[in-house]
């Protein structure tokens, strides 16, 4: 009790708390003018109340997985529902047993494949601007993360002002495990849970379920599944813009929870021993010692699931997660998109196309990773990831973001 009692002490930094901005204008405006056919309509649909609106991710047979649709009518949906003076909050969910499972990432390994880019330049930009405009939207926003909630599914979802987690989440950040990083912000609030629990999460791709995301902060409220339909009868009734009565109301039907014996937070202690270390390296021989002088069950599991992942993807994740720690959202998200760019461009290595043929399309999950050890991992190749572009032509491999007109309220 008294390790969770530390986790949630030293998690407060993470609670997001508004600031009084509702009044602040801004110059972005919803872009009417892209496409909005039946079946992205269908696949984000919308449930409008008396002051509220919600956008409910509904593609059931790919756990409600992103596509580039999906993610273009959720910016337009918030932005124009933030400019609407009608509408005072918002809220996201998903349809079925899934928050959201993460990006679409078939449609991008086609698109590399064919030599096309673009689209994945255009997907990941557009993702990442909705993660961001999540991390500043002028009204209150809820995120209901119940049952899978996997890669940019956190994304989308954690940056906002209330996150409501269930007896079915389960989150997790498996990006190595197909050559990625995890990103849409990862960087910037896996770095800030408690000790190096971020790190941990980010090279292993360990599950937390809801319980235990309360305990580290990635969760401000916590509710079972079956009250789920109280909660959402209960605050669309609301017709406030106040984030104290609705953080109230969220509140009534919240549970006082805490991590069973088995959860990983109980195993902190360990866990900054080993991932607080300064390299990839370093991490793995100290739970190699301990596993040749202790046998100790949990460093074998954790070396097991370490070691399946890309090493190239060890190293730049663990850079990511240690340099997002001093950087704002939009400085995170700005640098995610040059890793992503980079990974997808294949200037260094093709780990995501690869990651993505053994998992998903040969199924046969035995990866040949390129570089296949990690001291095949040089210096250079990880600097590249992060070195932002440099010549005026290329200026489309940077992120841009409305910094000038929002402000993060972190």
């Amino acid at each position: 009790m008294q390790t969770v009692r530390a986790l949630k002490r030293v998690a407060k930094p993470l609670q997001w708390v508004h600031s009084a901005s509702y009044g602040r204008s801004f110059s972005a405006l919803p872009n009417y003018s892209a496409s909005s056919d039946s079946d992205v309509q269908d696949q984000v649909s919308v449930e409008g109340k008396a002051k509220s609106r919600a956008a409910i991710l509904h593609r059931p047979s790919s756990l409600n997985a992103l596509s580039a649709p999906m993610v273009g009518r959720l910016k337009r949906l918030y932005e124009s529902w933030e400019e609407n003076p009608a509408i005072s909050f918002v809220l996201m969910k998903g349809s079925g047993k899934t928050f959201c499972s993460g990006a679409d990432v078939l449609p991008l390994y086609h698109s590399i494949s064919e030599g096309n880019t673009e689209q994945c330049k255009h997907f990941f930009g557009e993702l990442y601007n909705f993660v961001y405009l999540q991390g500043t939207y002028l009204k209150p926003n809820i995120a209901v993360m119940d049952g899978v909630t996997m890669g940019c599914g956190g994304g989308i979802a954690i940056p906002g002002m209330f996150r409501v987690a269930t007896d079915k989440t389960v989150l997790a950040h498996p990006e190595v495990q197909i050559g990625f990083h995890p990103d849409a912000g990862a960087s910037y609030y896996l770095s800030r849970l408690p000790g190096y629990l971020g790190e941990y999460l980010a090279l292993t791709g360990q599950k937390l379920d809801g319980v235990e995301m309360i305990a580290c902060g990635l969760a401000t409220h916590f509710c079972l599944h079956s009250r789920l339909e109280m909660v959402e009868e209960r605050i669309g009734k609301l017709l406030t813009d106040d984030p104290t009565v609705i953080e109230a109301s969220l509140a009534q039907y919240s549970d006082l929870v805490y991590p069973d014996n088995t959860s990983v937070l109980h195993k902190i202690e360990m866990i900054d021993r080993y991932f607080g270390l300064d390299t990839v390296e370093e991490i793995i021989e100290a739970m190699e010692n301990e596993v040749a002088n202790s046998g100790n069950e949990w460093c074998k599991k954790t070396l097991k699931q370490v070691k399946e992942a890309s090493p190239l993807s060890l190293k730049i994740t663990l850079q990511s997660i240690r340099e997002g720690r001093f950087q704002t959202l939009d400085q995170c998200l700005t640098r995610e998109y040059r890793m992503s760019l980079c990974g997808v461009s294949k200037t260094v290595s093709g780990d995501f196309c690869e990651g993505i043929r053994a998992r998903l399309v040969d199924k046969d999950f035995a990866p040949k990773w390129n570089p296949p050890r990690l001291e095949d991992v040089s210096k250079d190749m990880v600097d590249c990831y992060f070195s932002p572009a440099t010549d005026t032509d290329d200026s489309e491999s940077e992120l841009k973001l409305p910094t000038a007109q929002r402000e993060p309220y972190f």
